[in-house]
């Protein structure tokens, strides 16, 4: 065999063991899918049957549940619809105890209309006996209703305004028994804290001298000298035969200091004639200017009162030559500012205000230019002017009641300038004035309707007053000493307290013969 006939064999045996290998081949792959499918099948069949068991398992549970739920909704609404069956028939109870009620109150209405009438009727005849009753008391009395009503009214008032006044007495005088007493321990306290001098001041100032025969020297050759000293001081020079003494006589204690120094100079010099008189005037102004500043520097420094304005410094300094009653105007205004200071601190205010208002009170009275202007307002005036608080300026001008209290330190200034001016020692009353203050507290007690007599005792710190018995009841007496008391308050002006006593005397005088 040739070679082309083996190649050609071999090829076609590769080409027929291929087919029966590709034939093989193929059935076992079928074989396989199929026995794939059978397994897929089972598979599916059994997930199928257990969903389906799931399922049905969800079912019954949900179904469960479902019965659960409605059996609760079911006893829940039975319950609400018990509720409502029991609201049902509390609400019908009610409307028929309402409607009870009503018929009750129906009927206890009808009775109350019938008894009204029955009152009506009744209080219509008690009308008519009460009318029948008054005219019968007229025609006996005389007398209408009206008047009779009036009569008792009157009388009534009179009655309840006497034990008015009575009642009154008794609330004052408990009041007084409270409050006397801590207030005379404050006011004592005060005034035992409180040294003062009893040195009066004068019009006049004695100028001594060591021999008359510088009395020639001072009048001068035809008097020139003492009429140049006089014209130059504004001061009456009086020179007589009072021994080693000259007198100068002049209101204004300014001008007597002036004169005084003057003169001292002028006798320590021995050069007396009217040139040198009017240059040592001159010198001795400006030194008593200066003299008038270190005694309010003084005053305001021993005092310990700071930030005081330089002019009412020197104001206070002119209060050292001013009088007042014949006290000593700088003198009282320490004195008041000491106690000032004490009763604030008792009180329990600012000490160092009431100092202040205290020693400034009375600047008033130190200006000579405006006379008509009462010395309070004016005082206030020049403290408001040189920036002083309202505190201070309302004391100043309402320590004489010219204008209302607006705070408690006003009422100490008051109290305790009362207190300087009124002790003993401290003024001087012209003679004529407290005579006729004497007389006008017994002419304004005898104006008052049922006073027999009136005297003024005690330097006028009381004033008794003898009533007529058959004019005056005793409780009236009560009524007429208030009347009395009051009407000094509004129009008189005095020191101190005055003490009114009414005296009802009656005597029963018989003679046997």
């Amino acid at each position: 065999m040739d070679i082309t006939s083996i190649l050609i064999g071999l090829l076609a045996g590769i080409i027929a063991g291929g087919g029966i290998a590709f034939l093989v081949l193929n059935n076992k792959s079928n074989s396989k899918a199929t026995q794939i499918i059978k397994e897929a099948e089972q598979k599916a069949n059994q997930y199928k049957k257990s969903r389906e068991l799931e399922a049905k398992e969800k079912f019954l549970k949900l179904k469960q549940d479902h019965q659960k739920e409605t059996q609760q909704r079911e006893s829940t609404i039975s319950r609400k619809e018990d509720d409502l069956r029991k609201k049902d028939q509390s609400l019908s109870d009610r409307i028929q105890n309402q409607e009870h009620k009503f018929k009750e109150v129906e009927s206890i209405k009808k009775n109350l209309s019938q008894q009204l009438e029955i009152v009506n009727i009744k209080k219509t005849e008690i009308e008519k006996a009460h009318g029948n009753q008054v005219k019968q008391l007229e025609k006996i009395a005389g007398l209408t209703a009206e008047e009779a009503k009036k009569d008792l009214v009157e009388a009534l008032v009179d009655e309840a305004k006497t034990d008015a006044i009575s009642k009154i007495k008794l609330i004052v005088e408990e009041a007084k028994l409270k409050a006397n007493k801590e207030a005379k321990r404050m006011i004592l306290q005060t005034i035992q804290r409180t040294a003062a001098e009893q040195a009066i001041e004068n019009t006049v100032t004695v100028f001594n001298i060591d021999n008359d025969d510088i009395k020639g020297r001072i009048i001068g050759r035809e008097g020139r000298n003492i009429r140049a000293l006089e014209a130059a001081t504004g001061i009456e020079i009086i020179v007589d035969d009072t021994p080693e003494a000259i007198i100068l006589s002049g209101f204004d204690p300014v001008r007597r200091e002036i004169a005084r120094l003057s003169l001292h100079r002028l006798v320590t010099d021995g050069r007396i004639h009217p040139a040198r008189i009017e240059e040592v005037v001159q010198k001795t102004k400006k030194d008593v200017d200066n003299e008038i500043i270190e005694h309010g520097e003084r005053a305001v420094i021993d005092l310990g009162i700071n930030g005081l304005h330089p002019e009412l410094i020197r104001i206070v300094g002119r209060m050292r030559y001013r009088s007042s009653y014949g006290q000593n105007l700088l003198q009282h205004s320490r004195e008041v500012a000491n106690m000032c200071a004490i009763m604030a601190a008792e009180f329990g205010l600012d000490p160092k205000m009431a100092k202040r208002a205290g020693l400034l009170h009375d600047i008033g009275k130190v200006p000579d230019e405006d006379a008509e202007t009462p010395h309070a307002l004016l005082g206030m005036k020049w403290a408001e002017k040189y920036g002083e608080s309202p505190e201070v300026c309302n004391a100043i001008g309402a320590h004489h009641d010219e204008i209302e209290m607006t705070n408690l330190i006003s009422p100490i200034v008051q109290s305790c300038d009362a207190i300087s001016g009124s002790r003993p020692g401290a003024r001087r009353e012209d003679g004529e004035a407290y005579i006729k203050r004497l007389q006008d507290l017994e002419k304004l007690a005898l104006g008052f309707d049922g006073v027999e007599k009136a005297f003024a005792i005690q330097a006028g710190r009381e004033l008794r007053v003898i009533v007529d018995s058959d004019v005056l009841q005793d409780k009236q007496a009560d009524l007429l000493s208030f009347d009395i008391s009051q009407k000094i308050m509004k129009e008189m002006i005095y020191p101190g307290q005055i003490k009114v006593t009414v005296i009802r005397e009656r005597r029963a005088v018989n003679f046997a013969k």
